[in-house]
């Protein structure tokens, strides 16, 4: 479910970044070919439709992070290098009482 999740993000995020480049701050960008006001997405739709995306992407990566974060995968047991830590100062204590 965690891998689910982080892909899902990284897609998200990748998308977001297309979407942003290719709006622009100053009214143009994908909007500005758009010259007729009688086109099926005229320069005002097209605009909507990308703020739109944008906005939903964000919130999408929101959720997506806030479901990550209780799908984190627990590590209860002990790691392989705290046995061998233990291990270590066990036989270091055993060599000292020698």
């Amino acid at each position: 479910m965690y891998l689910l999740c982080v892909i899902l993000i990284v897609l998200a995020s990748v998308l977001m970044c297309m979407i942003v480049l290719i709006q622009n701050s100053k009214g143009g960008g994908l909007a500005a070919g758009f010259d007729s006001s009688n086109q099926i997405m005229g320069v005002r739709k097209t605009t909507d439709f990308l703020e739109k995306a944008t906005w939903s992407l964000a919130a999408f990566m929101v959720v997506l992070s806030i479901v990550a974060a209780y799908a984190l995968p627990n590590s209860n047991s002990t790691s392989n290098s705290d046995e061998v830590y233990k291990t270590a100062t066990a036989e270091e204590g055993s060599e000292a009482a020698e």
